[in-house]
């Protein structure tokens, strides 16, 4: 019984020996931007009555360092101004889309796990644009990882979803006159 009482003494030891023991510290992975910039780094398109100019154009992917191992894969980000350039429409935008074109004009896609590069404009400010009025966002969308490789993305297309209204400026009148032939009645004290 001695002996049996002393084995489990000592195994009981050797466990919270064992299990206290600290655990080497594992290498921590050091994630860092990559950054590609984007040439030239400011466009501007008109399409119809809306004129689009995009600044500050970069791409931008996390990756370990020191490995290829992509921790967040690649976006756009820009500030995107538009201004309607119409002299007599309000411009209601609804949505946009960057697509992204290789050499031969073709569209890259992005991979399926991710989302398409859609722009939306949410707040009252950025949605509607009255005669020569301008909106500014930044923007923040999903860029394949195919064109980032050499010589493979030639243009950006920006498409723009917007419904145009004519902007009208009526003017009313009313008959008037101050004093008249009649006194008015005075009020009772």
């Amino acid at each position: 019984m001695y002996t049996w009482k002393l084995t489990l003494l000592a195994c009981a030891v050797s466990a919270a020996l064992l299990g206290c023991t600290p655990k080497s510290p594992e290498t921590a992975s050091v994630i860092e931007d990559k950054t590609y910039a984007v040439t030239p780094a400011a466009i501007t398109v008109k399409t119809g009555i809306v004129t689009a100019e995009l600044t500050d154009m970069k791409v931008t992917e996390r990756v370990q360092k020191g490995s290829t191992r992509v921790e967040t894969p690649a976006k756009l980000t820009a500030k995107l101004k538009l201004q309607n350039s119409s002299p007599d429409q309000t411009v209601r935008l609804i949505s946009g889309k960057m697509v992204y074109l290789d050499a031969n004009g073709q569209p890259i896609k992005v991979e399926e796990a991710r989302t398409e590069p859609v722009i939306r404009f949410n707040s009252v400010s950025s949605s509607q644009l009255d005669p020569g009025q301008d909106a500014s966002q930044s923007i923040d969308v999903d860029f394949p990882a195919e064109a980032l490789k050499a010589k493979k993305l030639k243009e950006i297309r920006l498409d723009l979803v917007y419904a145009p209204t004519a902007y009208r400026q009526e003017t009313a009148k009313a008959a008037v006159s101050i004093g008249s032939s009649e006194p008015l009645a005075s009020a009772a004290k």
